[in-house]
């Protein structure tokens, strides 16, 4: 989970420093962010099937050389074409890693354990929050930003050596059916919940570092450590949320709550262009416990509601929702801070109208199920 997105987080903590690089405006970074997950979007509703397939071990190796060959493209970059070319690759391994993790924890992982599994497994997204903007953004600083991506490029290389040590898939590899999934009732209402949630985090994971280093005038290393606070503050809120969700027995009634928070949230950083930048530190944790989380939690309502031969096929559909949230909400910002003359308040308000409405979508639709 971590290095499959590390790759779009990487493009926000590293914002500045691609900026200055490739000589590109605000919105073409969002357009980079876009092309990721327009791609992982497109292939989610195929992973699924194509998971169940070959299997989950197989599909963990595929997931990982293919996040090390997107890395390696992303630090060889010669140019901002071929810099979109390898965040476009990236959508394979984000396409994959729900449907290959639901998968591996709903055939191998005891009932009782799923819930906090799940919350440890989805972490590894904001994992891959706090590797880009701390570790691999400060060794960008001391070397350079290519080395500190082709050290991630590296590691996931040897990641998928690793994988060979898990059982082998049970089943022998059959072929894949080019079938696009077919969302239960409760998938669908999800996927659109997850459209909205992933179209604000994609904004402030994109722009926050940006925001901080412009707009707030904080030092580039403390800026791309508000992607770090994120990530550490998304670590805590999944694994906890997760559990009491799976502890629940109705794990989404927690997703109205947690998108309200998130759009409380969202509106600190507002606050802070105004206010001052500890608004933005408490933000981004806010964000981490709300909006991060409730992810997590919409995946433990698929492995919990979902019928255990359809977990796949229905977080391939959840999933691409979230990455078609994904792909829309940056260059939406982007074109907000443009039109403000980089400013950005218009984008986060935005941001915060996308959670409430998430969390009225999650309302209704609970409100449905509840109905005789």
């Amino acid at each position: 989970m971590t290095w499959s997105m590390l790759p779009l987080f990487l493009l926000g903590a590293l914002g500045p420093d691609l900026l200055a690089e490739f000589g590109i405006t605000t919105p073409l970074l969002g357009v980079l962010v876009s092309v990721g997950f327009a791609v992982a979007a497109a292939l989610s509703l195929t992973a699924g099937p194509v998971v169940a397939a070959v299997g989950a071990r197989r599909g963990l190796v595929a997931l990982f050389v293919l996040a090390g060959i997107a890395l390696a493209a992303f630090a060889a970059a010669p140019g901002y074409g071929v810099l979109v070319l390898a965040v476009a690759a990236s959508g394979v391994p984000q396409a994959l890693a729900n449907p290959v993790t639901n998968h591996l924890i709903a055939t191998r992982v005891p009932a009782g354990r799923r819930g906090g599994v799940t919350g440890w497994k989805q972490s590894g997204v904001q994992f891959g929050a706090f590797v880009a903007g701390l570790p691999l953004a400060a060794l960008a600083g001391a070397a350079n930003w290519r080395i500190a991506v082709g050290v991630a490029a590296a590691i996931a290389f040897v990641a998928g050596l690793l994988v060979l040590a898990l059982p082998a898939d049970p089943a022998p590899a059959s072929r894949p059916r080019w079938t696009t999934a077919r969302p239960t009732r409760d998938a669908a209402w999800l996927c659109g919940f997850s459209a909205l949630l992933g179209s604000g985090i994609s904004a402030v994971n994109t722009y926050v570092a940006l925001f901080g280093a412009r707009q707030l005038a904080l030092p580039v290393g403390a800026a791309s450590a508000l992607v770090a606070v994120l990530g550490i503050a998304g670590i805590a809120g999944r694994v906890g949320w997760s559990r009491l969700a799976a502890r629940s027995g109705e794990p989404g009634s927690l997703l109205p709550p947690l998108a309200v928070g998130a759009a409380v949230a969202a509106l600190a950083l507002v606050a802070a262009a105004g206010w001052g930048a500890w608004w933005a530190w408490a933000a981004v944790t806010g964000l981490g416990v709300c909006a991060v989380s409730a992810n997590a939690v919409s995946m433990v309502t698929v492995i919990s509601t979902s019928p255990k031969a359809s977990v796949a096929q229905d977080s391939a559909v959840v999933s691409a929702g979230f990455f078609a949230g994904f792909a829309l909400g940056p260059p939406v910002a982007g074109a907000l801070v443009d039109a403000a003359g980089g400013r950005y308040q218009y984008a986060w308000t935005t941001v915060a109208a996308e959670f409430l409405a998430a969390g009225v979508t999650a309302w209704w639709w609970r409100g449905r199920e509840a109905r005789p």
